[in-house]
């Protein structure tokens, strides 16, 4: 009976890790990341959509890879969940005067 109660609740404890973790979108639209920095907790994901009408765009964190990621199309999206705490710059590779922070931080 301990096992089974143990076990419920670490189940219990997992999933409302789970339903504490949230989704923030940020919009690309005219060649700019709406809003451009996203304040989010550990295990949160960001989200990009693409609204533009004709553009392709990418999410690049050059901190972490020296290669291009693949781009995405209007109407379509990019979701990257941020488990650490820290500051995280991108910028869209084909326009890099496109730029965001996504900055994680606990509390």
């Amino acid at each position: 009976m301990k096992t089974i109660t143990a076990l419920a609740s670490l189940g219990l404890l997992l999933l409302s890790g789970l339903a504490s973790a949230k989704q923030v979108e940020v919009s690309i639209y005219k060649k700019k990341f709406t809003p451009q920095q996203v304040v989010i907790a550990p295990g949160d994901t960001v989200i990009w959509r693409n609204k533009e009408k004709r553009q392709y765009h990418n999410v690049w964190f050059k901190q972490f890879s020296k290669e291009e990621p693949d781009i995405f199309f209007p109407g379509e999206t990019f979701e990257q969940r941020f488990d650490k705490e820290g500051t995280y710059p991108y910028e869209c590779g084909p326009h890099p005067k496109m730029t965001g922070t996504v900055i994680v931080k606990a509390g």
